[in-house]
């Protein structure tokens, strides 16, 4: 545990197996027997790119992990507070990962830079456990990490909290599913498939509503939350219409900058289109 604290890089690694396991019963018991609708099937076109995304992804953050690590570092040596990691003090570490967990996947479908990354994600229009890998190497240019740098400046130490981010994601990937329709009463404080579902879906209603990472408690409380009501519809409102990892990418990346380089725009309206609300929005 201490070494898995010391390089919280693995632990997605570690937790790997247990991905896979999880795809390959998804597919064999719903995909399969034909028991899960069409949008949850495993295109191998499709699974292939989800697979080449999260590879660079997982590259990218290992080498902007370099960088972010000393920021990390100089910030914690303005701590707030010394704060040792107990079981109780690793339990708030969590639920305020999770409450920073919160605006920054709320800023990331509100702020058109920071979506530009977060697209890639959303852009498919299918939901398995497959899409959870769906991610992008832009999240460091896209400030992903300052959203954490608040943790490390009150005193907890850069290490567990990189360890909590991570956790937190890998906990995400049980939510990509159709195969699970409820789960009753634990409906009402954790994020769930059913949830996550509604996020995913382009219908008007469920547009930029549950951002939960862990708790759904922070859609209800700031106004964000929605019920799975209507079926489904996945992707976003502008289709990327590509399988090709690069073009999944970095297509937003580039509309973006057309966007924000038009000759004759002042310099406060190229600003603006890069910090407002996204076009190609879900």
């Amino acid at each position: 545990m201490d070494r898995l604290i010391e390089h919280p890089e693995w632990l997605l690694l570690v937790l790997a197996p247990i991905f896979f396991c999880c795809m390959l019963l998804e597919w064999w018991f719903g995909v399969r027997t034909r028991r899960l609708p069409a949008s949850a099937q495993y295109r191998p076109v499709e699974v292939v790119c989800n697979f080449v995304l999260a590879a660079m992804h997982q590259v990218a953050d290992i080498i902007a992990g370099v960088l972010i690590a000393k920021i990390y570092l100089h910030f914690f040596g303005w701590r707030l507070f010394d704060i040792d990691m107990t079981l109780f003090t690793f339990g708030l570490l969590l639920i305020a990962q999770d409450f920073c967990y919160y605006w920054f996947h709320r800023a990331s479908h509100r702020i058109r830079w920071m979506w530009a990354a977060h697209v890639v994600h959303h852009s498919s229009e299918n939901m398995n456990f497959t899409t959870a890998f769906r991610q992008s190497l832009m999240y460091p240019l896209a400030g992903m990490w300052l959203f954490w740098l608040p943790l490390v400046v009150v005193g907890f130490d850069p290490n567990w909290v990189v360890f909590a981010v991570l956790l937190n994601l890998g906990l995400q990937f049980f939510v990509h599913t159709q195969a699970i329709k409820s789960l009753g009463p634990f409906e009402w404080i954790f994020n769930t498939p059913s949830h996550h579902r509604v996020h995913h879906g382009r219908n008007r209603q469920y547009i930029d509503k549950n951002y939960a990472g862990v708790l759904i408690i922070w859609d209800k409380m700031f106004g964000t939350f929605e019920p799975e009501i209507e079926t489904v519809q996945y992707g976003i409102t502008q289709p990327v219409n590509s399988f090709n990892p690069l073009v999944v990418t970095f297509s937003e990346w580039r509309e973006m900058w057309c966007d924000a380089t038009k000759p004759q725009l002042p310099l406060k309206q190229r600003i603006k289109i890069l910090f407002s609300p996204p076009k190609t929005h879900q």
